[in-house]
Formats: structure tokens, C-alpha cells, sequence
């Protein structure tokens, strides 16, 4: 216990500080971020062949599609054969509670095998199966139940844990994903946070709870080759809306100690890849949500707690960002921000043309410079690390 609240007391004498720090300044999180220099107007930067930059871009993508099968003639399958980074898999449709792709163990398992069976590489099956009430595989169609991650760490034994992350595990194995976009390590702050306390999906309260539980969750899913991804970044624990529905302000809510169990997994080598919400955390940037900053994905996450792996976006198209800066220009803010993996849920709008239209908005801000080739090469070489 002492050892644990010294190492909590250095990170908020660290990390917290210089939250706290550059609140003090004008334009706190801002001031950070070197000025990004103009491009030269008469010099265009030098790309490679666009076809080799559209798959470049492609790997970079995480898509959700409608369908308990699919054929050849699929605009996904299509999507998966032209260098389609990984899909995301749903049991249900949000707007009409519909099965979407997942109707029973060995439909799922046949789904998958043809969606890897059509990519020319290491495809990304990717899932939210967090345990509890956030679990796609669940006694609905065929799997089974599990239990949440609060009700994991109001046990907080680990021998409990690494049997209830096993049960997890072998649901993702039986059918073939290879990403589960879990734990998530928020903290327990607020009780009546419908998008974490009230559906019980934090460990704790306690960081030592949330990091010790953690960790072995994701020991288990790396021995079974399955990786995982840390959120919601920089903490939704306090959150008093849910990010995917609205514009969620944690600025007068928040509190530094969120950063930690990032900044220990991050340390003691657990972390796969991070998620970053679309939460507004003024305290770190006064304008835009976190999943859009550079303040909060490059200086803090990679800068301050050191990250250098992936960074994953959460829903591109949830309406918390799409509708103040509309989609092209949100995928936009999030490749200058840092993010590696973009995912595209499908699920609040259905739009089967979205690779295409997101490869030509990517293609056009590498051709103007606003986004380079070398950061799209770093983002490939980082998302490559979550290939099985």
C-alpha cells in the first residue's frame, strides 16, 4: 500500500503538475504545441504512387458493416480486398435493435473466416467485449454470459480475474477476433455516469484496483494473441453524458488522478494500444475534444505519459464530433492530433461509401500537406503492431 500511494503522489506531482501547470497560462494546452509551418503553395509534397497511398491509408481503418454473411460481390469484401485495415463487429443495430452481425457461434465464426479469407494481408477483427452489459457475444446469441468489470473488481482477486478474462478470451478465439477495444480503466467517480458507472464497467474507484485488475486481464488476452486497447483516454469516469450521443464537458469534473491507470500500464508494459474519447476537457484543451487534439493525443499521451504505440479513435462518426466539425474535416483534426487507427462504427449512420470517401479526403490532405506520408508510414508501422 505505501509503495502504491508514493508511486500515485509522484504521478500527480508529474503528470498532474503540469496539467495544472499550463492551465495557468493563456491558451494552456496550446502553448505546448509547437506552430505548424506553412506549406509552400508552389511546392506540393512528394507522394508515392496514389494506389500505394490509398492502401497505405486503408490499413489504417477499422470499419463496421451490416450482415450476419457476405459475398464477394459485398462493398466490404471489396473494401477488405483493397487493403481494408480490420472491420468492428456489432450483435445488434442501434437504431433498431436489429441483429447486425451476430446471430449465433458458428454464423459469427463462418462471418469471420470469410471477411480474413478476402484480405490480402493480416486483417483486424476487432469488438467491444468489455464483459458485463457491454459484451457483443453474449447469452443472446449463444455465448456466454460474463460478468462486469465493476462487479471483477469489487472481488479484486486475481485469481477471479484471470478466470473471467479467460471466459472472455475464449469467446474472441472461438470466432476469430483479434482486438478487443477493452479494459476500460477509467475510474468509478461518478456513480450516475450513464456511460461508465451506471452500466458498471469500471473496476473501481481505486487506481490500484483498476490497474491491478487490468493487467491481468490483458496478460490473459496476450496469451491467447488477442490485443487489447486501453480507455477511454484522458478518463470518462466523471462524465455526466455519453460521448457517442453528445458533446460530453468534463472540464469542471475531471480530476488528474484519471491519468494514472494510463500512465502505469502505459509503464509497466500492459498497453497494447490507447483509445481516445471525444470528451471536452477544457482543463487540457479549451477548444477541441480530446480525440481531436494534438494537445491531449500527442503532448500528453505520447509527450508526458511517454505512449508509443497506437492511438485509437473512437467512433469517427458519433454525433459528439460529426456534428460540430462534420466528418472529413473530424478525420482531419484527428491525423493532425495523432491518431493511428481511425474507426468507423457504421452504426449511428450507415454509409456504405465510407472507405472510399474517407480514402479521397485522406489522399487530398496529403496532397496539400496538411498531413504527411511520413505520419501515415509511422501510423502504418504502429497499427501493423495489432496484426495477429
Amino acid at each position: 500500500m505505501k509503495d502504491a500511494s508514493v508511486t500515485r503522489r509522484r504521478l500527480l506531482t508529474g503528470v498532474g503538475s503540469a496539467v495544472v501547470a499550463g492551465l495557468a497560462g493563456c491558451g494552456a494546452s496550446t502553448a505546448q504545441t509547437p506552430p505548424r509551418q506553412p506549406t509552400s503553395p508552389t511546392a506540393a509534397p512528394r507522394i508515392s504512387d496514389e494506389a500505394a497511398l490509398r492502401r497505405k491509408i486503408a490499413s489504417l481503418l477499422v470499419v463496421g458493416f451490416r450482415g450476419e454473411t457476405v459475398d464477394n460481390n459485398d462493398w466490404i469484401v471489396k473494401a477488405i480486398r483493397n487493403g481494408l485495415g480490420g472491420v468492428i463487429l456489432f450483435d445488434r443495430e442501434i437504431s433498431t435493435d436489429a441483429p447486425r452481425n451476430i446471430t449465433s457461434p458458428a454464423q459469427v465464426t463462418t462471418l469471420v473466416k470469410s471477411l480474413r479469407d478476402a484480405s490480402p494481408g493480416r486483417l483486424i477483427v476487432s469488438i467491444d467485449q468489455e464483459g458485463g452489459q457491454v459484451a457483443r457475444l453474449n447469452p443472446s446469441n449463444g455465448f456466454p454470459a460474463t460478468q462486469s468489470e465493476a462487479e471483477i473488481g469489487a472481488q479484486n482477486s486475481p485469481p477471479v480475474t484471470r478466470a473471467w478474462a479467460q471466459q472472455i478470451v475464449n469467446s474472441l478465439t472461438s470466432i476469430g477476433a483479434n482486438l478487443n477495444y477493452a479494459p476500460v480503466v477509467d475510474l468509478d467517480l461518478n456513480p450516475n455516469n450513464p456511460a461508465i458507472g451506471q452500466l458498471g464497467r469500471s473496476f473501481s474507484a481505486n487506481v490500484d484496483v483498476v490497474v491491478t485488475n487490468a493487467t491481468e486481464e490483458i496478460q490473459v488476452h496476450r496469451a491467447a494473441r488477442v490485443k487489447t486497447s486501453l480507455k477511454h483516454f484522458p478518463g470518462l469516469g466523471t462524465a455526466t453524458a455519453n460521448t457517442d450521443f453528445d458533446v460530453v464537458d468534463v472540464t469542471n469534473t475531471w480530476q488528474p488522478k484519471e491519468l494514472e491507470p494510463f500512465q502505469q500500464l502505459i509503464r509497466n508494459g500492459s498497453a497494447d494500444s490507447v483509445l481516445v474519447a471525444h470528451l471536452l476537457n477544457k482543463k487540457l484543451d479549451p477548444s477541441r475534444p480530446a480525440s481531436l487534439s494534438r494537445a491531449i493525443v500527442t503532448d500528453l499521451l505520447r509527450g508526458q505519459l511517454g505512449w508509443k504505440g497506437p492511438v485509437v479513435s473512437d467512433d469517427m462518426q458519433a454525433a459528439a464530433i460529426t456534428r460540430q466539425f462534420g466528418g472529413d474535416q473530424a478525420v482531419a483534426l484527428g491525423l493532425e492530433a495523432g491518431l493511428d487507427l481511425l474507426v468507423f462504427a457504421n452504426q449511428q449512420v450507415y454509409d456504405p461509401n465510407i472507405v472510399d470517401e474517407t480514402l479521397d479526403n485522406v489522399v487530398n490532405l496529403v496532397r496539400t500537406g496538411r498531413v504527411t506520408e511520413a505520419q501515415i508510414d509511422q501510423s502504418v508501422a504502429r497499427v501493423n503492431t495489432l496484426r495477429p
